[in-house]
């Protein structure tokens, strides 16, 4: 018989929350809080850092932020505070107070990649790579009490998230910069600012090579594009199907198309190609010609297209060549990469809706208030509760590990606080499968920092 007692005040069950929150504090976030937000509430260092420790935790309302007070967990932190306080904090935000906050997970980044160098692994060498990929994603809400929902592209009823993520060949995605927004907003709105603020993060973060800007149909626009261009960038950008770049698409020779070598293409001997139904080409283009001359972009305009499924005939034969048609993938860019690998860099644009996944998988399965400018302080917050994440895994030797994997192997892992000679000893489980890793990531947490190589 198992009879459960609620009853030990040195347990807690969240013990990898303490070489997390030590990274984030060696990173500077507590400097950093201190210097820039100037919210009117007491103890905010304190109050924004609870918040973030709660999403660590895994809490996606203002209520999970409970999460924090149980056991022994005062012992180990102090000043946590009960979700009432928390909420009242957040709703005490102001948009200046937001944007402050927005700018401070920006910073810590900087100084995540200092503790953590391999954080963005790939991009700091004069000789590196580094993508910045903007997406944007509705955040479903119910009930009429949100401040700004409205129903917007997807035809759902919720707020607009807007983001921009930094990622590398070698390194998986952190966030340079996050903002809620109206429901209603039209995608590409702030486009331009925004990818100046991550281009300037990037930098910031150690990102000393070539830098390549991606984004969907819905950013196709000089706001965008000549962002990238001023900051010396490259772009890629998927075109919208316009009169322009119809006409682009049909002068393409039809000889200049080339097999993509796909997962499942074949390479055929006898005529020594590969055989797939996707296949690329490019041509020179003008962009936005309705635009004064300065805005026009002289750029390559880069082709996919697609065989589509061809249906049979009323024999039951499949019809003949002579019917087949094609789905067509166009993008603009004035990167340097050839023909099929910008194709193939392109195509990876779609690591962003990773991080939207993990983001609404976690902290932004919810929404939590109904105050528009709490809940754009609970989006940054976010933000930084993620790239803490991203740099945890990495430190502690876990860089493929996503938040929720983070959470398993080293957060929700419990522990029993023991004093000894004034000090806290946590003992953890024996044979814990993860428990070189915790050490690790305990290590790099608590330790000197690396020593610059630069």
């Amino acid at each position: 018989m198992i009879r459960p007692v609620f009853d030990d005040p040195n347990v807690v069950s969240d013990a990898g929350l303490v070489p997390v929150l030590r990274l984030a504090e060696s990173a500077g976030l507590h400097d950093l809080l201190d210097d820039q937000l100037g919210v009117a509430s007491a103890n905010a260092t304190v109050k924004a850092t609870s918040v973030v420790a709660g999403m660590l935790a895994g809490a996606d309302s203002i209520d999970d932020l409970d999460v924090l007070r149980h056991g022994g967990m005062p012992r180990l932190f102090s000043g946590t505070r009960a979700p009432s306080t928390l909420g009242t904090f957040l709703r005490s935000f102001t948009h200046g107070h937001v944007q402050q906050l927005d700018a401070i997970g920006g910073d810590l980044l900087a100084g995540l990649t200092g503790r953590v160098p391999g954080l963005i692994a790939g991009g700091e060498a004069a000789d590196g790579f580094a993508c910045i990929d903007v997406d944007d994603t509705i955040g479903e809400v119910h009930g009429y009490a949100k401040q700004a929902a409205a129903y917007g592209y997807s035809g759902v009823r919720g707020l607009n998230i807007q983001l921009a993520s930094i990622s590398t060949p070698l390194a998986a995605p952190v966030i340079a910069r996050a903002r809620l927004r109206k429901g209603s907003t039209a995608s590409a709105k702030g486009a331009g600012r925004l990818l100046a603020q991550a281009i300037g993060t990037a930098r910031a973060a150690g990102v000393t090579g070539q830098i390549l800007c991606r984004a969907d149909s819905a950013y196709y626009g000089w706001a965008f594009v000549g962002t990238a261009i001023r900051k010396r960038a490259w772009f890629s950008v998927t075109a919208r199907m316009t009169k322009t770049v119809t006409a682009a698409i049909t002068s393409i020779d039809p000889g200049a198309w080339k097999a993509i070598e796909y997962p499942n293409a074949m390479w055929e001997e006898a005529e020594q190609r590969w055989v797939s139904d996707a296949e690329v080409a490019e041509v020179p283009f003008v962009a936005f010609t309705a635009r004064r001359k300065s805005q026009q972009v002289r750029c390559r305009l880069i082709v996919r297209r697609v065989k589509r499924l061809q249906p049979l005939a009323s024999d039951g034969i499949e019809q003949g060549e002579l019917f087949a048609t094609y789905r067509h993938h166009a993008f603009i860019t004035n990167s340097g990469f050839a023909m099929v690998e910008a194709d193939r860099r392109h195509r990876e644009h779609a690591i962003v809706e990773q991080v939207i996944a993990e983001l609404k998988d976690n902290a932004l399965a919810h929404l939590p208030s109904g105050k528009y400018t709490a809940n754009a302080a609970w989006v940054s917050c976010a933000m930084i509760a993620f790239n803490l994440a991203r740099a945890a895994a990495v430190a502690a030797g876990l860089a493929k590990a996503r938040w929720a994997s983070l959470r398993r192997k080293i957060i929700h892992v419990a522990a029993r606080i023991a004093s000894t000679s004034r000090r806290l000893d946590l003992h953890l489980p024996t044979h814990w499968p993860w428990a070189q890793s915790w050490q690790t990531l305990h290590a790099v947490a608590t330790g000197p920092p690396p020593t610059s190589t630069t």
